[in-house]
């Protein structure tokens, strides 16, 4: 026979009522403690955290869930192919920030992609029917229809990065423009002349205020940045190499690239190597993102770091209070939350 702890009980699962016999409280009092709810002495407290622990009760979160009409879920979508999301760095990093502050929670993560058309109209069904809390959205575009949709059906979202200037929706962002800026600084404080750039996909709004940053250095340089010194890329490293094959071709003097992502300066990169260009010596190469594409590559990549991590956490941290904010008795805010976060210029052997 094996000895154990005897709880009082003959077997089967503790109930809340037997919690709150062993603490000598009420039913109630034992469903505010395990809430969370400040309204409970910390005597009170410490009594049925010690009945908890005696009689190994587990909260029934989904009995939990559906009394205060949740489902303790929230839903990570991203509207771009699944081979995007799990190459890229940027996307890894998120998910990290978002797991980390989604740690201390009951809460489930389910991740979708919505990339077309088929797809999308399964995630409208599915968040028709209430069947997530939230939505963290990234890489959205400005024509995408799923942020307008989810204000449609009143379900609290945060994305990733502004779709223009008056963005409705919370979003967590970091300071494309700044950051583009020091970039493209750093590479005249070098001696660099002839600097071109590699723009991300211009429906995204940081891909936007990137480039109206690199524009904005140069102006203020007093160079006129020129048209033809700018060749859009796709934030993939064969749009790089695409790009970059461009720009050659207009400017075979050109001594300088900040590409907007770390991977499309790879892809850069390796057309530079086949046109003979050395790298730092004949063009400099700055991206974006300080990824772990950055650190890899040979030489290592002077790049913008942003904190994509703290973004996944922020995300999350603003999602929660979105979702908190639409319960009873909660009061809302005057609008909807907007974080920028830093970005930084880290040198390394690339310019």
């Amino acid at each position: 026979m094996t000895a154990g702890r005897s709880n009082g009980r003959s077997g089967g699962r503790p109930t809340l009522e037997e919690v709150a016999a062993r603490a000598g409280v009420g039913r109630g009092t034992v469903s505010r403690v395990i809430n969370g709810s400040p309204r409970v002495s910390e005597t009170t407290r410490a009594a049925v955290e010690a009945a908890v622990a005696e009689l190994g009760y587990v909260p029934n979160t989904a009995a939990r869930a559906l009394a205060a009409n949740r489902t303790d879920a929230i839903a990570l979508v991203v509207p771009e192919p699944e081979t995007r999301f799990f190459t890229e760095p940027y996307f890894s990093d998120i998910l990290s920030g978002i797991g980390a502050a989604l740690g201390p929670t009951d809460l489930q993560l389910l991740l979708t992609f919505a990339d077309g058309a088929r797809e999308r109209r399964r995630l409208a069904q599915y968040l028709a029917a209430h069947r997530v809390d939230g939505v963290l959205l990234v890489s959205v575009h400005a024509d995408d229809p799923l942020p307008d949709l989810l204000s449609q059906l009143d379900i609290p979202a945060v994305i990733s990065g502004r779709r223009s200037e008056e963005e409705p929706l919370a979003s967590v962002d970091t300071d494309n423009y700044s950051g583009a800026r020091a970039a493209v600084t750093h590479l005249l404080e070098r001696g660099r002349t002839t600097i071109a750039t590699i723009s991300g996909r211009l429906d995204v709004w940081g891909a936007q205020r990137r480039l109206d940053g690199y524009r904005s250095a140069l102006d203020d340089a007093g160079r006129h940045p020129e048209e033809s010194l700018v060749a859009a890329g796709d934030f993939t490293e064969e749009g790089g190499r695409h790009a970059m094959r461009l720009l050659l071709d207009r400017h075979p003097g050109l001594d300088a690239v900040f590409a907007c992502s770390d991977v499309m300066a790879a892809g850069a990169l390796q057309t530079l190597r086949e046109a003979g260009r050395r790298v730092p010596e004949d063009v400099a190469l700055v991206g974006f993102d300080d990824s772990a594409v950055a650190r890899l590559m040979d030489p290592p990549l002077t790049s913008v770091r942003q904190p994509t991590a703290a973004m996944g956490r922020a995300m999350t941290e603003a999602l929660l209070a979105e979702i908190a904010e639409g319960r009873p008795g909660t009061p809302r805010l005057r609008g909807p939350r907007q974080v920028v976060l830093d970005t930084e210029l880290v040198v390394r052997a690339s310019s």
